[in-house]
This record gives structure tokens, sequence and C-alpha cells, in this order.
């Protein structure tokens, strides 16, 4: 997978969702998430639909659309388990789109976010400028 700089810096900064989809049994589903792309992942908080169909078939897509551009991404997500690193995503995610302290308003009593983080390692990216 590539990603040039140019557009790596692009989805690290980017404030828009991406429309997340995901299929089992032939049925997509696609839902707009809150976003964080770190050096060839995209990290996103789920649960219903979006999380049973990736339990099922982790393979997804993702789009995204911004004023300069439009990214499609796909790729594998798994869900990530670990305590501290839910907790450090959650915070750098939740604090891009709302800003601190803002990004409280989204984790329990004991600072975890709400929902189920998955990591998307992505497998291909189509980046056109708009």
């Amino acid at each position: 997978m590539s990603i040039t700089e140019q557009e790596a810096q692009r989805l690290s900064s980017a404030t828009v969702s991406a429309h997340l989809a995901t299929t089992v049994e032939d049925r997509p589903h696609v839902a707009p998430v809150w976003f964080l792309y770190d050096d060839g992942h995209l990290f996103a908080f789920t649960s219903g639909r979006k999380l049973a169909n990736i339990r099922k078939n982790p393979r997804v897509a993702a789009s995204i659309e911004a004023d300069e551009y439009h990214a499609v991404l796909q790729g594998t997500a798994s869900i990530v388990e670990e305590t501290d690193r839910v907790r450090e995503i959650g915070k750098h995610l939740f604090e891009k789109y709302t800003g601190s302290p803002a990004a409280e308003k989204y984790t329990d009593e004991d600072g975890t976010p709400e929902g189920t983080l998955i990591d998307i390692e992505i497998g291909s990216a189509t980046v056109r400028e708009n």
C-alpha cells in the first residue's frame, strides 16, 4: 500500500467523517465514523451493525470526502483489545474532532472510550484531488 506523504498528512488532519462500508452475507452497510489515520492504519470506534459485520467479515472500505480530495481506502479491520492502546487512540481521536476537554464526554469514568476500537490496516488507497 502506498500513500504519499501529502496524502498521509491530509488523512491525519482531516476532521470530516469517513463512510465505513462493511458487509456480511452480501448485504452492505455504510455508516459515518470519526477516524484517526496513523501510518497506514485507520482507527475508529464503532458498535452495532458495523461491529457485528466486522466480526464476521473483516474486509472493509472507507470513503473520505474533503474539500480538496476524495480518498477510497480498502483494508482489513481488527478489534483492538489492549486497554491502554484503546485509551491512547481514543484520546487523540476525540480531541481531533472535539478538542480538549470536550473529548472527555466520549469516555466513561475511568477514561475508556465508548464503543469498540477497530484498526483498519489499509491494503489499497486511491486518493484524488477534487
